[in-house]
């Protein structure tokens, strides 16, 4: 029989974190052990308050959720389709389970998950993040990521400029760039675009609102760098239409409801033609341990988001020189978890 306990927990980042939308030191997120005889699995719902989700309607959708019907945990499909099915929405923390579901049946057949996939192990060369703040602030990250060979440099702001400037001045590595939404027109975004790639931009991540259709249209048949997709991205139904507005699309956990559907969306997108980003929130080793063992699919790997916190509970892959080592720990690779160990938290 599947046995599902929770606890909430706050991710306390290292650093404020600001983009254009606002700034946080924190996000709250759930973690999940889901047992099956001697065996266990864990997952993970981080919940940045931007999307709609929170301890309360977490635990509101987790108290719905009845599992004494499924004594199988390798019916995957039908277990995670229920769960979706229990309640719209809440897409973190149905990633919580479908991340302990499958680390669970990794932990059976005693495979690491990019196996149970049918992908390659993949060392993965992760891009860094710099959020929006000071020149000074700005210079100091850039110097703490210089093991990383890409940075990820948040835009949106009325110092877009600013922070470019700041960064050349310290750097010259290439630049995945998001502007998280920010930029008001197509015109005000072809022209940063252009500036942006000759100041060592790779790609655009989301640079106009997810609804301006038109407006996406028309930058992405005008653009010299690829247009990806991120909040225009959410689920499985989104990457149909894609094609039309992006070049590539950022598949994250957290929005796809977890790997289960993560993997069906890359399936898709590669068919298209669509560039593949493998990207992710504030999250635990847990989450992005989850993550890395889609690497294989991805062209870019922006998978940094527990390096950003402080009180990491879990320990999975190494991080040397901005790559990182996938371990051939079954599922999805953690060493040692410890329940209640993360309980004393």
């Amino acid at each position: 029989m599947l046995s599902l306990l929770y606890k909430t927990y706050n991710l306390e980042k290292k650093h404020v974190f600001r983009i254009a939308g606002g700034a946080r030191t924190s996000t709250p997120a759930i973690l999940i052990q889901l047992t099956f005889a001697n065996y266990i699995g864990y997952g993970e719902a981080s919940m940045p308050p931007l999307y709609g989700e929170s301890f309360q309607t977490a635990i509101s959708f987790l108290k719905k959720i009845d599992l004494s019907p499924f004594k199988d945990p390798f019916n995957a499909e039908d277990i995670l389709t229920y769960i979706d099915n229990v309640a719209p929405k809440n897409v973190a923390i149905k990633a919580a389970i479908d991340i302990a579901l499958h680390d669970l049946i990794g932990q059976l057949l005693k495979i690491p998950l990019h196996s149970y996939f049918g992908l390659r192990k993949e060392n993965l060369s992760t891009s860094k993040t710099i959020g929006i703040d000071t020149p000074d602030i700005i210079k100091e990250r850039v110097k703490e990521a210089s093991q990383f060979k890409y940075l990820k440099v948040k835009l949106g702001g009325e110092n877009d400029k600013e922070i470019i400037h700041t960064i050349s001045q310290t750097t010259d590595k290439p630049l995945f760039i998001d502007a998280n939404q920010g930029w008001k027109s197509k015109e005000e975004a072809l022209d940063k675009v252009h500036w942006l790639k000759e100041h060592g931009a790779v790609f655009i991540e989301q640079p106009l609102p997810k609804n301006s259709y038109d407006s996406l249209t028309w930058l992405a048949a005008h653009s010299p760098l690829p247009i990806i997709g991120d909040e225009g991205i959410q689920r499985l139904p989104d990457v149909i239409n894609a094609s039309n507005f992006y070049h590539g699309i950022n598949i994250k956990l957290m929005k796809s409801t977890g790997l289960r559907e993560a993997y069906k969306m890359a399936q898709i997108a590669k068919m298209m033609n669509l560039k593949i980003m493998l990207g992710c929130m504030s999250e635990t080793s847990c989450a992005i341990g989850a993550a890395a063992q889609l690497g294989a699919l991805a062209d870019w790997v922006d998978l940094d988001g527990n390096l950003g916190i402080k009180n990491d509970p879990f320990t999975a892959h190494t991080v040397k020189e901005g790559v990182i080592h996938l371990n051939n720990k079954p599922g999805i690779g953690l060493i040692n978890p410890n329940w209640d160990r993360i309980l004393a938290y």
